[in-house]
This record gives structure tokens, sequence and C-alpha cells, in this order.
């Protein structure tokens, strides 16, 4: 089938193609730099282990080691993506010139400086995350520990992260997403739950404390359930993240990571929960299997469930933040940002090409309607829709893609050591 035969299919359900491709082409999507070097950064030495939480597994050759190889990796990317491609940036990431170094706590708008010129040739925007793990001053807690020397480090990596994201949206002309997340907690059951938590409340609140332009930039609190070395207690959990936004909503947003909760609950339940509260929210759009694995986005039910609240709650107006989180080291890194970009961007035209009376059947009580209407969508000509997108966008389809990822596998990737 053509793309203009399956066309006219969708118009007979009621539904525009040419109007669903000319939106998504306009919905920016955060492409996170860290899967291209399994979360290492170019601060800290990289021979040491992750902490805070973090594992990435896998040993697939082709790991970047400098800014210069990962910026390649990333520009390889950026030619198999469809759509409006944003960077996402974690602090660990700073640039420095020769012989120039400076810690978290002293870090500079000057040590982005390279990325800003990455992006502006590009014409991407830029979100930004501080890194609270994976450094000698996690004691092993950093915003909640007891000690007010490690606080105090890592207040004033917040603060310089504030300092960092307003210059990215500054310099870059789009609003700049900061994620505030932490790794703290305990492997066994604690013997205070709320001191540790009263801690991160009055530190998060001197982070922001720092002046910026709420419109420019965009503080975000980020829960989770458990990590590696916190199975017992997380600080950052759910109630605590949600409550903090919903009493700050004039200076942060909640982020929601779909691999941060229990296996039993949903990310895209709560979208539509959090947006009849909250102007705006954020998402960290990743697969857990079992727990917060980040394994690489499939175009999965829960995928394609995210992506359609986002469409029907009114997201794509500026009310839903959507970035990629996931590190996977077992296969080909540009291979794991190409699929994972592409089917979060299925996952969002399929929801586009959805008819505008479900809620009509819904609110009266057509509910027989409404099932069979949401089954038959699942097979209509989608992928000759998908393919006319790429085509579009300059991007290789589907089928046409992988190849290039070997080639420059063989050609680049097999070569560092």
């Amino acid at each position: 089938m053509s793309y203009e035969e399956a066309k006219k299919v969708y118009a007979a359900h009621g539904m525009d193609t040419e109007a669903a491709m000319k939106r998504l082409k306009d919905v920016p999507v955060s492409l996170h730099c860290w899967q291209g070097d399994d979360v290492r950064g170019f601060d800290t030495d990289p021979s040491k282990p992750l902490t805070g939480g973090i594992q990435t597994t896998g040993n697939y050759p082709g790991r970047a080691r400098t800014p210069e190889e990962l910026m390649a990796d990333l520009d390889e990317t950026l030619r198999l993506i469809p759509g409006k491609v944003k960077m996402n940036l974690h602090a660990s990431y700073a640039i420095f010139e020769e012989g120039e170094w400076a810690d978290r706590d002293k870090l500079e708008p000057k040590h982005f400086k390279k990325w800003v010129d990455f992006c502006k040739e590009r014409n991407l925007g830029c979100d930004f995350n501080p890194t609270f793990f994976s450094h000698p001053m996690c004691d092993p807690l950093t915003l909640s520990s007891p000690n007010e020397k490690t606080r105090r480090f890592w207040i004033d990596h917040g603060k310089a992260c504030i300092r960092i994201s307003s210059y990215l949206a500054e310099e870059l002309g789009q609003p700049c997403t900061m994620n505030i997340w932490t790794g703290d907690g305990f492997k066994d059951v604690p013997g205070d739950r709320l001191g540790p938590r009263v801690r991160y409340k009055e530190a998060i609140d001197e982070i922001l404390s720092e002046p910026y332009d709420f419109a420019k930039v965009k503080p975000c609190i980020e829960s989770k359930v458990f990590g590696i070395g916190v199975e017992a207690y997380t600080v950052g959990s759910a109630e605590f993240a949600l409550s903090y936004a919903a009493l700050n909503r004039d200076k942060c947003i909640p982020l929601m990571d779909n691999g941060h909760y229990h296996p039993t609950e949903v990310v895209s339940d709560k979208i539509p929960a959090l947006l009849a509260f909250f102007p705006e929210i954020a998402l960290h759009v990743t697969r857990p299997i079992r727990w917060d694995s980040d394994h690489v986005v499939l175009f999965d039910d829960e995928t394609r469930e995210i992506a359609k609240e986002i469409v029907h709650c009114g997201g794509l107006e500026g009310r839903v933040h959507i970035a990629l989180d996931y590190f996977d080291a077992s296969i080909n890194r540009i291979a794991a940002w190409t699929v994972g970009f592409r089917n979060l961007q299925k996952a969002l035209l399929s929801a586009l090409l959805s008819p505008d009376n479900l809620k009509e059947l819904q609110d009266t009580d057509r509910f027989t309607e409404l099932m069979v209407a949401q089954e038959e969508l699942k097979t209509l000509p989608f992928g000759e829709v998908w393919q006319e997108y790429c085509r579009r966008c300059g991007v290789p389809g589907d089928g046409e893609w992988l190849p290039r990822v070997m080639e420059y596998e063989k050609k680049v990737l097999v070569n560092r050591k």
C-alpha cells in the first residue's frame, strides 16, 4: 500500500495524516547524551564505578571517550531520527580547556560553551541535569546528607546548574528543563526517615533561591522508588517529589520517569492526574524491566499509552516536556539512541492519528463503540504514514537506517580501544 492509499484509509475514519505529520514536526523531544558513553561524563576518572543506584551493563565496542567522539556519534544519530530534537546534558559533561578543571560546585556557563556551539550549528535546544552521583563528595548521600560540608557542596552544585541552565536557555532561545534527581537513600532499614527528607527539602529550597526566569528555566523534581544500593529507602520518593512540586508551583514542576515506580504503576495514567493540577509537567521516557533498568524504548503498549495521554490531554501545547532516559552498553549505542527516539516519535504520531470522537463516545456511555474504535485503529496502515513522515524529515525509513549505523561502526567505533 502507498502513502496516498493509507491517507485515504485514515481519512475515511476521520483522521488527517497531513495534519498529524505537520504537528509532530514541531514537538521537541530531548535526546540524552549519556547513552553514548555509558553515563561516564568528562569530569571524573572514567575507570571508577558509577554510584547513586545507577548501573550500566554490557561492553559493546565503541563507547565515546571524548567530547569530540560523543559529538560525532550524536551527529550520526541526528542523521537518522526525524522530528525536532533537543539535547539533554548532565553537568558531568562539562568540557574544559586543556589544563583547566572545575569541580561540580564551581562549574560555570563557559564550561558548556562547546555544547552551545554544537546546538547552535544544528538548531537544537538543550535541557540540563545536575549530576548528584559518581563523585567523591557523595558520602554516599548528597543533598540529604547530615554532613554540612557535603550538603553545601551539592547545594552549590545545584545553584551553579541553575546559572548554566539560564545560559543555555538564553543562548539557544528555547526553555531549558533542569531536572533535580539524587540517588540518596539507604540499602537497609533506616533509623530516621524524616530527617533526610527535611534536609533534602531545605537543600532544594536553597538551590531554587538562585535567581532564574521560570519562563526560560524549568526546574523539575524527580522521584524514584529504589535503586541499586538504596533498596530499603529513597529520600526523594514519589510522595516527596510530588508534594514539593505542588507546594512550589511558581518555581518548579514535577518530573516522572516511567522506570521510577512500582512495576504495577503506569505513568500513562499519572499524566492526566497531574495535568489536572499542574500547568506543566516533565517526563523521562524509558523502558523498565522489573525495575528501573533503563532499557531502550520500544514501540510497546506503555510507550503508546504515554504518547496517547500526552496528545489527548493537550500536552503538546507546551504542557508536557518530553525527554528520553536510558543507557544500554550491550548493543550499538547509536542504534540504541536511534531506536528509542524513533519509537517515541512513532508513538506520538500514532497518538495524533486517533479519532477526535473518543471522548464523546466515553461521555455518552457508548463504550462498545469506544472499544471497537480503539481496537480497529491498531490495524490501520500506520507504517505507510510513518515511512512518509521519515521521508519528509529527510531521514531514512525503517529497514534503511541500520546499515548506515553498522558501516559507521566498521569505520569508526571498532577503532576505539
